[in-house]
């Protein structure tokens, strides 16, 4: 269980959308913390990648490598 308090603007439009739709206001942030929790977890994940491979703990490969490795090069 988990309580958000929401400013006042977002409550209300959260409120019309639900009334709109006749969905209920935790199908919407439900919905929303999904996607929104997505993309976070994409974001850290290439951060995290990204510092391994700054400190050298991790290799790359070039895109054009990469694309004749798999068949995609001209």
């Amino acid at each position: 269980m988990l309580a958000v308090r929401l400013p006042e603007i977002i409550e209300k439009r959260l409120d019309a959308l639900a009334k709109r739709t006749g969905r209920t206001k935790t199908f919407y942030v439900r919905e929303a913390l999904v996607e929104h929790l997505a993309d976070l977890e994409d974001l850290y994940l290439a951060e995290r990648e990204l510092d391994r491979v700054r400190a050298g703990r991790s290799a790359t490969v070039p895109l054009d490598a990469l694309m004749r490795d798999y068949g995609l090069a001209d």
